[in-house]
């Protein structure tokens, strides 16, 4: 008889609840629930600094506000992709969205995408606090599996993925057509047994003391996480 293998039990897990919450606050940023009406103007102005932001997203870019406005309404009322404006606290100002998407409670599985960061607020400290206030929210909400999947020729999305914990899990070979052109994946992922390391990386990094006085990291977040990693990825090698 063939041996006959199976995965360990889940036990007692409960699905978690999908994606609600109006605003999640951090210390540096804030994400809240995308409304065109109160978000629309200051994202649209943001992100014409540069095109470039919307070269590996399906969409964009809007150079008259009435077309992102267009965007962000049909974007405003789904559910799955659910999107958040990222706020940095310390302007008041949207300066980036960022949503969840693939929502499978059942499988206990979510994952973030649709980020795009305007210039303006990339490598700031509210920038990388979104991301970690997302995940935070779904592991704390129960979810097993943390995702972030992006083009596999966007070699910052693949640091940044790396950079905030996630593994490399592969390449998904022409996994889709995005403005005409080929598409292949790479995946990486963080589990909810990785989270309670990852977190205290997360807020080693967010905390005041990890920055001078001119705002310099002491710490980097991928020095922080790195340990952590399962696999790494083979295209950041070196």
């Amino acid at each position: 008889m063939a041996e006959r293998r199976f995965g360990a039990p889940v036990g007692d897990w409960t699905p978690p609840a999908r994606p609600g919450p109006e605003a999640i606050e951090g210390r540096y940023a804030r994400l809240e629930r995308l409304d065109p009406a109160r978000h629309g103007q200051d994202l649209h102005a943001a992100n014409l600094m540069n095109d470039a932001i919307w070269d590996y997203l399906p969409y964009g870019p809007f150079t008259e506000l009435a077309g992102y406005l267009a965007w962000a309404e049909a974007m405003a009322v789904k559910e799955d992709p659910f999107f958040y404006a990222v706020v940095d606290l310390s302007t008041g100002r949207a300066g980036g969205v960022a949503s969840f998407l693939r929502i499978e409670p059942a499988a206990g599985s979510i994952e973030v995408g649709h980020i795009n960061l305007a210039p303006a607020l990339q490598r700031t400290r509210a920038a990388t606090e979104a991301i970690c206030l997302m995940m935070g929210w779904a592991f704390e909400a129960g979810y097993r599996r943390f995702e972030w999947k992006c083009d596999a020729l966007n070699l910052p999305s693949r640091r940044a993925a790396e950079r905030y914990g996630m593994s490399h899990e592969g390449v998904f070979r022409q996994a889709t057509v995005v403005k005409g052109r080929n598409r292949d994946t790479a995946w990486f992922a963080a589990i909810d047994k990785e989270w309670p390391a990852l977190k205290a990386a997360h807020e080693a990094w967010l905390a005041p003391d990890n920055f001078d006085a001119e705002g310099v990291q002491r710490q980097e977040l991928s020095g922080l996480t790195r340990p952590i990693l399962v696999t790494r990825d083979p295209a950041l090698a070196g």
